[in-house]
């Protein structure tokens, strides 16, 4: 039998997750190369993997500098940048690989996708154009570039949208892209019937090819709190002075996004984005502590419980900060919200912001809203319901144990009155507050969210509300969650 080339069996290694072994042989299979390969990739990708970040950083750098064989090297290359931080260099990879296959539809998506995180939108639209062009079954293109504006009467892509729609034996990821796209740019046209009956069409096909049960997430929750009834912090005090770290927490569409471009737009201010940083140093600090015989018995949120909070805040500040030794950090992930107790434990002095959004309008903007591989509990109503009541529950428990260690910012104030109640979060987190920090379209930084499109222009408050253009079709979620005793407002 012929043996597998060695940048095959690296990459079968890697997923196997068996990295030292992987990496010796991505390592031979590019030694001698004089040309940049997609294995350079794979192997800066092994590297990330090991923990290895300044090496396949170097790796990248190197091998960017070389002549490449094809489009995909380039690729590979821009892919790791972009989870690196890497940005312009990401972005300029991309585009090298346009030039070097003009042709094919996915670079075009992939550059147009990086030129969004920039707040160049209209060069966006225009790769965006392009993949279409070349391949209308670049279907991420489509709801891509319907994201990147409010569309117009006279400048829309409904038509288009309908027609690619009405092609026989469509296959359902099709579906779902066209179907969000569609009910998008019908939203923005004020058709909300019309936009409706897309969103809804769209979030049932996704929601029928996942296997997901909101009951485990339901369980997940209260063993969180079961798990950390009090976040005394450790004796003999912190060990890492945590005053830097800034964590923005709250469900996805609620504003965190907002409110993070806000404080970043402030001096000394930088943001990770939406990284795992944190719940990667817990999970590490768990098993590092529990791999022994005497810790098989617990589950996941015991061990998290029992975690050395200064093994998890070392490993945090590693992750999070690097070589940056001064300044404050921002963490956006609005899942961190399942680690606040964690957070307090292991960083006392942290700061915890909480962004909480109207349930109606906060429900609704996730269901309109296609994510990548989380929160699958945000394609149907029941789902939607149930997912959000626990989610509550958790929240007032964070309260209760947390007290005065978060501040809660109401998204509706944020938007009505920006100056007031965003330098009110500045002045919690110890940061000098100056009132041209709300001007959100002059932050230049790279913005990777669902929202990121919507924060190159001023703040505005017409996603308040929202939901009663849809009171009639959102029955359902009005009355699931008015089951579970979430307030909601009057004529709901």
């Amino acid at each position: 039998m012929t043996a597998a080339p060695p940048d095959l069996e690296a990459f079968r290694l890697m997923q196997a997750g068996r990295l030292p072994e992987a990496l010796v042989l991505a390592e031979r299979a590019i030694a001698g190369k004089s040309a940049c390969t997609s294995t350079h990739g794979l192997l800066a990708t092994i590297l990330v993997r090991l923990g290895r970040v300044s090496e396949a950083d170097l790796l990248i750098e190197n091998a960017a500098r070389l002549e490449p064989v094809s489009a995909d090297a380039c690729d590979a290359l821009a892919y790791v940048s972009l989870h690196l931080g890497r940005h312009e260099r990401a972005n300029a990879l991309y585009r090298r690989a346009t030039e070097l296959a003009p042709g094919t539809g996915r670079h075009w998506y992939n550059l147009a996708s990086s030129e969004r995180s920039f707040g160049r939108l209209a060069e966006a639209e225009a790769a965006c154009d392009r993949a279409v062009a070349l391949d209308d079954r670049e279907y991420r293109s489509y709801l891509l570039r319907s994201e990147l504006r409010v569309q117009r009467p006279e400048a829309n892509h409904v038509a288009e949208l309908r027609q690619a729609l009405s092609r026989p034996g469509l296959e359902d990821r099709a579906r779902v892209f066209l179907g969000y796209a569609l009910g998008k740019e019908l939203d923005d046209l004020r058709q909300f019937d019309a936009a409706f009956r897309w969103f809804s069409e769209a979030a049932g096909t996704r929601r029928r090819h996942l296997a997901y049960d909101v009951g485990s997430d339901e369980h997940k929750l209260r063993r969180i709190a079961q798990a950390f009834p009090g976040t005394a912090p450790p004796p003999g005090g912190a060990t890492e002075d945590s005053r830097r770290f800034i964590f923005i927490v709250g469900l996805p569409r609620s504003g965190t996004t907002l409110l993070e471009r806000i404080l970043t737009n402030l001096p000394g201010v930088h943001s990770n984005g939406e990284t795992e940083h944190f719940a990667s140093a817990l999970l590490g600090a768990s098993f590092s502590r529990d791999g022994s015989a005497s810790g098989a018995h617990r589950d996941v949120f015991e061990r998290a419980a029992a975690a050395d909070p200064a093994v998890v805040a070392a490993r945090y500040a590693n992750f999070a900060a690097g070589e940056r030794r001064d300044g404050f950090i921002v963490e956006k992930l609005p899942m961190n919200y399942l680690y606040l107790g964690a957070i307090r434990r292991a960083l006392p002095r942290a700061r915890l912001l909480l962004v909480s959004r109207a349930p109606l309008d906060s429900c609704f903007a996730m269901y309109r809203t296609l994510f990548g591989a989380a929160y699958p509990f945000s394609y149907d109503f029941e789902d939607l319901a149930r997912y959000y009541a626990a989610y509550h529950r958790l929240m007032a428990h964070w309260r209760a144990v947390l007290g005065e260690s978060i501040h809660e910012v109401c998204y509706e104030a944020l938007v009505r009155d920006p100056v007031g109640t965003a330098s009110a979060a500045a002045r919690f987190c110890g940061l000098a507050w100056n009132n041209d920090a709300i001007a959100i379209e002059s932050n230049s930084a790279v913005s990777l969210t669902a929202s990121a499109a919507q924060v190159r222009r001023p703040i505005y408050g017409t996603s308040s509300g929202r939901w009663r253009h849809y009171h009639t079709h959102l029955a359902p979620l009005i009355e699931g969650l008015r089951r579970r005793q979430i307030r909601l407002p009057d004529g709901a």
